[in-house]
């Protein structure tokens, strides 16, 4: 996708000077900067504090991270100790631990002497593999807005939380991927960008994106979006996921679950997109998801441009207050209308996914 006409992925290996480059997203909107991971240090810590994020990409960097492992000390217990440290990092994202247990997978009996090949290989795989993966989800996804279009015959509106943008995945992204597509193809659409206290990744990253491809939006505060659901100003509802259980349960950013009981309420669609990387085949009840919480300094504090174009942190709430940051909620197969897969559309159930996914 692009950024200042730009095409850019989230992540890719410079061959000529080994390292990874990244974009750090925390530093957008208002600055651009693309960043260099050059030990498994720097690939756990971008992990840690966001400058990756989103479960696709979180995945790709994970994948890269055991790259940078085997650069830095090709020895099977550095690199073990590695894997485990970067499956420690986050919590949630499922694509984490997958795209790790997959690169280990993969260098299990592989000579010392071409391990190093056969991670970069396989790493560069699993992010094109991601590309594809977005790629189809938005192209399933487009028969659904396709559908209301010809139905309405006027401007779709769409309401997605957080950023599920290609920001979070490493090209394309998963609950806007469908709405690429639509624009594409010349099908009027419109987001309504839930801000997403307290990182404010829709204000700050989903917005930023659609702007730079030029898709019309606007962002609203995360409690907007049940009364414009009221008023039949939301036509669809699109999100992204960071772990679905293989009962259809969906764990994605706090402030989810909410959108969908208001969706349900007032007979709006509801759908999920993923790849099937972020499938949890082992967990059967949403209870057992463990949900991440983050430093509360993230609530209390709030970053932006001051009056000399300079970013600055502030804190907004009185110091003797105390917060709490859970950085998930869960989202039970019930309300989701349908999941938004490479392989196809299907019903947010064991039953459901198991025939596309067979």
């Amino acid at each position: 996708m692009k950024i200042e006409g730009k095409e850019y992925r989230t992540i890719w290996f410079d061959d000529k000077n080994q390292v990874v480059k990244i974009i750090d997203q925390t530093k957008l909107p208002h600055k651009f900067i693309i960043k260099d991971l050059k030990t498994v240090k720097d690939a756990i810590n971008a992990i840690k504090v966001m400058e990756v994020r989103g479960a696709p990409l979180i995945g790709g960097t994970a994948a890269y991270g055991i790259v940078l492992a085997i650069m830095e000390k090709n020895d099977p217990n550095f690199i073990k100790q590695s894997s485990d440290d970067l499956i420690n990092s986050r919590p949630t994202a499922i694509n984490l631990k997958w795209s790790v247990d997959r690169m280990m997978k993969k260098l299990s009996g592989v000579n010392n002497n071409e391990v190093l090949k056969v991670a970069l290989n396989e790493a560069k795989e699993i992010c094109e593999e991601d590309i594809k993966f977005c790629e189809n989800i938005g192209l399933n996804g487009l028969k659904i807005i396709e559908e209301i279009y010809n139905k309405k015959k006027d401007t779709v509106n769409i309401l997605t939380h957080c950023n599920a943008g290609w920001l979070a995945t490493i090209n394309w992204g998963t609950a806007t991927s469908p709405i690429y597509h639509a624009h594409k193809k010349g099908i009027p659409v419109h987001v309504w960008v839930d801000e997403t206290r307290p990182r404010n990744q829709g204000a700050n990253l989903t917005s930023y994106e659609l702007n730079e491809e030029r898709v019309s939006n606007t962002i609203i505060a995360d409690n907007t979006g049940g009364i414009l659901m009221q008023r039949g100003e939301v036509d669809i509802c699109i999100v992204g996921t960071d772990r679905t259980i293989s009962t259809g349960d969906v764990a994605n950013k706090i402030g989810t679950y909410l959108k969908a009981l208001a969706a349900h309420d007032n007979k709006v669609p509801f759908y999920v997109a993923l790849p099937s990387s972020t499938i949890d085949w082992n967990t059967k009840d949403y209870k057992d998801i463990p949900i991440e919480e983050r430093n509360s300094e993230e609530l209390s504090h709030i970053e932006g441009l001051d009056e000399n174009n300079n970013v600055k942190k502030v804190l907004i709430y009185p110091k003797k207050s105390k917060a709490m940051n859970l950085a998930f909620d869960v989202t039970p197969a019930k309300y989701i209308t349908g999941l938004i897969t490479e392989k196809g559309i299907c019903e947010a159930s064991s039953n459901g996914l198991k025939k596309l996914f067979y």
